[in-house]
């Protein structure tokens, strides 16, 4: 009996410090689940049930259990009944998780929206897409080379592909559940959108890369003269850890601040701008923080993204979220539909001209897919490369907004190709250099 009271001592002992040790990442594990849930459901407007058995199921999220409150329009999380997260949706704003900061019934502005039709055939407007044949292209090699994304789709996991060529729709392909308007949350996608709001300011002559940014908490440090152009190319030298798995700066942020503009202002420079390359979501939210100075009202920042580019393009199915504080969530949080993703991908293709409307200067788009410094030839500002050669059988002058779990927007100018694939599987899981390999191919 005394080694049996022993063992079970021990046995509560062991479960005590694996509680105790653990507790923290159920706030992030819940708060991920709430966030996503609901965000799926009142955005993209997916049935709970499928979110659950196709989005959740992976390490530590799939032990949260998720609840959705139409009535509320929130979704709430637990793991085994512990940590409580709920995320609510806000009209125009998107999706939040909430905290102490929270007010219930507090009046908030949401972003004035313009959804004219534009009356041009698709990608330039929202009339049907011409069907063009293009005598250069090997259509059975074409239809070999859209069909591997979603071979072996159970270890692939694509939901959806679109291709345009020379402006115009070659392919596109949805998995059950998923439609040509369907918003798929584009995760550091969102990063590329940022940066051009910076590109159409600088085009405006409001902004210009080589300011220092202001931040006047830097002005008596090392930090003052870190640049807006350090910032997008994510040279700044701040401390910042961007880890997934485990309580970091970044899931700190995601998951618990109501002011995600904040994370990366506090932290110290643990080297001189451009001598390291740190790839850092907190900078992005930084930016947004920068891009909401510009203007001498929260309204007018909140309008800004939409006026100046998203219902401009006709991106109408694209949202992008906001935090607590009413700032812009440009590390993560943009939603648009597969052909509302490739618009803004058609939009780089054509160095910012847009219906004749110059919307950023063609020199943006070459300074967004130049390589930044110690990046191995892998980011230019905001924007992934392929410069360095990962995809080795892709031209080189490739370069692409990237996201969690495989989104992507692939801008591939020598081909005049415009790719985009979402899913939940990145590479090599889904085989990136084999797909476009195979479709560069089709193209004399």
């Amino acid at each position: 009996m005394k080694w049996f009271k022993r063992i079970l001592l021990l046995l509560l002992v062991v479960i005590a410090l694996v509680v105790y040790l653990n507790y923290p990442k159920l706030n992030m594990i819940s708060g991920y689940a709430s966030k996503y849930m609901a965000s799926q459901v009142y955005i993209a407007e997916r049935q709970p049930d499928a979110v659950i058995e196709s989005d959740l199921q992976f390490p530590l999220i799939e032990l949260a259990e998720t609840e959705v409150d139409n009535k509320e329009t929130s979704a709430s999380a637990t793991v085994y009944g512990l940590m409580e997260r709920k995320a609510i949706d806000r009209q125009g704003l998107g999706c939040v998780l909430v905290n102490g900061d929270y007010a219930e019934g507090e009046q908030y502005l949401q972003p004035k929206r313009n959804f004219s039709t534009l009356g041009h055939p698709y990608p330039f407007g929202h009339l049907p897409a011409i069907d063009t044949v293009f005598a250069e292209i090997d259509y059975e090699q074409l239809q070999k080379a859209v069909a591997l994304p979603f071979a072996n789709n159970a270890v692939q996991n694509t939901r959806t592909l679109l291709v345009l060529y020379k402006g115009h729709l070659l392919h596109e392909q949805y998995v059950a559940g998923f439609t040509k308007d369907t918003p798929v949350l584009g995760w550091s996608m969102t990063k590329s959108i940022l940066a051009t709001f910076f590109g159409i300011l600088e085009h405006q002559k409001k902004i210009a890369m080589d300011w220092p940014a202001p931040i006047p908490e830097w002005k008596d440090d090392g930090r003052k003269d870190i640049t807006l152009d350090h910032l997008l190319r994510m040279q700044s030298g701040l401390a910042w850890e961007e880890v997934y798995t485990e309580i970091s700066d970044v899931t700190q942020m995601l998951f618990l601040d109501s002011d995600m503009t904040e994370a990366q202002k506090n932290k110290e420079a643990v080297a001189q701008p451009t001598e390291i390359w740190n790839y850092s979501s907190g900078t992005s939210n930084l930016l947004s923080g920068i891009l909401r100075m510009q203007f001498r009202s929260h309204q007018a920042y909140l309008d800004f993204p939409y006026a100046s580019l998203i219902d401009k393009i006709g991106m109408h199915s694209m949202l992008i979220e906001a935090d607590l504080a009413g700032n812009y969530v440009g590390s993560s949080y943009a939603w648009a539909s597969t052909r509302d993703w490739a618009r803004f991908g058609q939009l780089y293709l054509n160095k910012g001209k847009w219906n004749g409307e110059q919307l950023f200067s063609p020199q943006w788009a070459e300074y967004v897919s130049t390589p930044t410094q110690h990046s191995n030839g892998r980011y230019g500002a905001h924007f992934w490369l392929n410069a360095g050669g990962v995809y080795p059988d892709v031209p080189k002058d490739l370069y692409s907004c990237n996201g969690y779990q495989g989104q992507y927007v692939f801008i591939i100018p020598s081909k005049e190709l415009v790719v985009v694939r979402t899913g939940l599987a990145e590479d090599p899981d889904f085989d990136i250099n084999g797909f476009l390999a195979a479709l560069v191919k089709c193209i004399e």
